[in-house]
């Protein structure tokens, strides 16, 4: 790829909010002499822009309406996968790293940032609940050449932490396409045909399509999304900015331009 995956991180920071918005005010400042009428329009545009950037509720509506995440997996599933695997059918609950610290000064080790952590817990918490063994996927992050394989920091977190073994550490992934290749490739020998797939509902549908792709045919990939609840109780909050709408609306453009790019 002659290099290009690795400006991956570069290119989403250039296309993601602020920039572009921040380009567009000064495309409007630049206009205001020559055709005032104009430049007022594109500042005023990128003004509002930048306002439901950083809300919650234009961040959740977008996400509705173009990603349409699947709900979550009922109790009553949980409970029928439980007696699948009591009945020994090749089942396994596969976890989608979010992200991994290189280094916790506070810990003196790698860590796991909390997209991936929420993540570990949920799927440490089926597989409790089911029985089923549990498979994590996270190599080095294109961003992050020096850090240490995801799934191994996961694998020491969930084993010293939670108690619980993770089976199948798939550490060689750099994107969730890669996720899927490598993990069935690591899944198929063992003869699993039915895999539960753990991620935020945000990127459920990206990671939904890669892994039936890469399934084939024959195995069944049926998705478990966490990260559902709506953080804010007030309908009025949500439509004022602040970090945490700006952090969902980066996320879900991330996953929309992801999707339009096939990624």
């Amino acid at each position: 790829m002659l290099g290009i995956e690795s400006w991956k991180p570069i290119l989403a920071a250039l296309v993601l909010p602020p920039v572009p918005l921040l380009l567009l005010t000064l495309v409007g400042a630049r206009l205001l002499l020559p055709r005032r009428g104009l430049g007022w329009l594109l500042i005023l545009l990128s003004v509002v822009l930048l306002w439901l950037s950083a809300c919650s509720g234009a961040a959740r509506g977008l996400g509705q309406l173009f990603l349409q995440p699947p709900a979550a997996m009922s109790f009553d599933r949980v409970r029928e996968l439980r007696a699948e695997v009591a009945a020994k059918k090749p089942l396994a609950i596969v976890i989608l790293g979010g992200g991994v610290e290189p280094f916790a000064p506070e810990y003196g080790v790698s860590s796991l940032q909390y997209p991936s952590l929420e993540r570990l817990r949920y799927g440490l918490w089926l597989a409790r609940e089911t029985g089923a063994p549990i498979a994590f996927s996270g190599g080095v992050g294109w961003g992050q050449p020096d850090a240490a394989a995801e799934a191994k920091v996961a694998a020491k977190i969930a084993a010293e932490e939670f108690n619980r073994p993770i089976k199948w550490q798939e550490d060689d992934s750099r994107d969730t396409r890669e996720n899927a290749l490598r993990t069935f490739a690591l899944l198929k020998p063992a003869g699993i045909d039915h895999i539960v797939l753990v991620t935020h509902g945000y990127h459920m549908p990206r990671a939904l399509r890669a892994f039936t792709e890469a399934a084939g045919p024959g195995i069944k990939v049926e998705p478990a999304p966490m990260g559902l609840a709506r953080r804010i109780e007030s309908p009025a909050l949500e439509w004022l900015p602040s970090s945490d709408g700006f952090s969902q609306m980066r996320q879900t453009l991330r996953e929309l331009f992801g999707r339009l790019a096939g990624a």
